[in-house]
């Protein structure tokens, strides 16, 4: 490291202004930043020194989503290998590496299932970093300003919430209107008012909907088709989810990537809380809302519409909703910024969740929109508060 340090340094007046590659400053120092600590400092009198740096956030909800990452790759390989288990026949190039390297496709195997699993993710992942680091480098460069960490989490959480089998392509442009539309139009990292990653999915949601909507399970075996446990519970009700709730729970069921463990999304969660990163009055209040929602509903029942009787417990680890309140809603930049603001968003993303999926019948998922809901919400909850405090502190004063 001490190479590249020296490397680094030897180079830098050549990105600085006057230098030879002036324009290219942002790309190096986004290079630089990635494996160092940056070296500017304050230079004014007054100035706030804290250790909770971007970057070091960034990193935090990076560490959080591994256990999700890792129960990612496993289950969509496991979701695969349980259909082909016993064929020996592969439908495609990743299931014919995996029986090059030596392996089997049996749902059995632990490493077959976590390799094949792998194999779907990360090409995903890394069209996902190279389309939005492409843009977020571009964008730098033309307004002349650094390339921050913003990124680093986005191109972690989009991976997870597409299905394993979303063409390249489709990954390329929706992380681009994620990052350009969403983000940096309105200014960039800190300024953008809804969750990037969500809104590039919510792009592909409603451009590709034959891809990334439906009912109809997202498993990586070519010509495979069955409903999801969401759309079951729709038509016939919970007693005709052929998934156990326990392992809805731990994960092992179709769905996208790496939204189906709720398991693996509270240990990213209890991570996230003890750092101080994300806000557990967010998560709780929207585990609230679920709740108080779902529970509301299965008091007024319904003789045509079997969701109104899909208890909370359910809800908790059908589709994204885990995941979606530990990674997404609790995004620092789109969510409420006041105490009180976080407890009503979080009840407002909760009660929408649900009242999406037992309503609406057109959308099978509600957690998506539901926090892009929250998130156009969000400034409106904060001013009222605010303006709240004010009149209250203000007839303090007079008293």
């Amino acid at each position: 490291m001490k190479a590249l340090r020296e490397y680094f340094d030897k180079h830098v007046t050549s990105f600085r202004k006057g230098g030879r590659f002036e324009k290219l400053e942002p790309l190096y120092d986004t290079i630089d930043t990635f494996f160092y600590t940056s070296a500017n400092t304050t230079l004014g009198k007054t100035h706030v020194r804290d250790s909770a740096d971007l970057k070091r956030v960034m990193i935090m909800v990076v560490l959080a989503v591994i256990p999700a990452t890792i129960m990612a790759c496993y289950n969509t390989g496991f979701q695969a290998n349980n259909i082909l288990t016993g064929t020996g026949v592969a439908t495609n190039w990743r299931q014919a590496l995996v029986l090059g390297i030596g392996l089997t496709l049996d749902s059995t195997s632990i490493l077959s299932n976590f390799i094949h699993g792998l194999l779907y993710y990360l090409p995903i992942y890394l069209v996902c970093n190279i389309a939005g680091a492409f843009w977020e480098i571009i964008f730098g460069i033309v307004r002349k300003h650094e390339v921050n960490e913003g990124f680093l989490v986005t191109g972690v959480l989009f991976p997870l919430i597409v299905p394993a089998t979303i063409p390249l392509w489709q990954v390329a442009v929706g992380i681009s209107f994620g990052v350009v539309v969403a983000k940096e139009i309105f200014g960039g990292t800190g300024r953008n008012f809804i969750n990037p990653a969500l809104a590039a999915r919510a792009f592909l949601f409603f451009a590709y909907p034959g891809q990334i909507s439906g009912d109809a399970v997202w498993v990586a075996v070519d010509g495979y088709t069955g409903a999801t446990a969401l759309s079951q519970a729709a038509v016939g009700g919970v007693t005709t989810i052929t998934s156990s709730w326990i392992d809805a729970f731990i994960g092992f069921i179709p769905g996208s990537i790496g939204e189906t463990s709720v398991l693996a999304c509270i240990i990213g969660a209890a991570l996230l809380i003890f750092t101080g990163v994300a806000s557990w009055h967010i998560m709780f209040a929207t585990l609230i809302g679920m709740a108080l929602t779902a529970y509301a509903l299965n008091f007024i029942g319904s003789t045509t519409n079997p969701m109104f009787a899909l208890p909370p417990h359910w809800h908790l680890v059908l589709g994204g909703f885990a995941f979606g309140t530990v990674f997404m809603a609790t995004d620092p930049v789109t969510s409420a910024a006041t105490n009180i603001g976080r407890w009503i968003y979080g009840l407002l993303i909760g009660f929408m969740v649900v009242l999406i999926r037992v309503i609406n019948p057109a959308f099978p998922e509600g957690t998506m929109l539901a926090i892009l809901f929250g998130n156009v919400c969000a400034p409106v909850i904060d001013y009222y508060v605010v303006k709240g405090n004010i009149k209250r502190r203000a007839v303090r004063n007079v008293g």
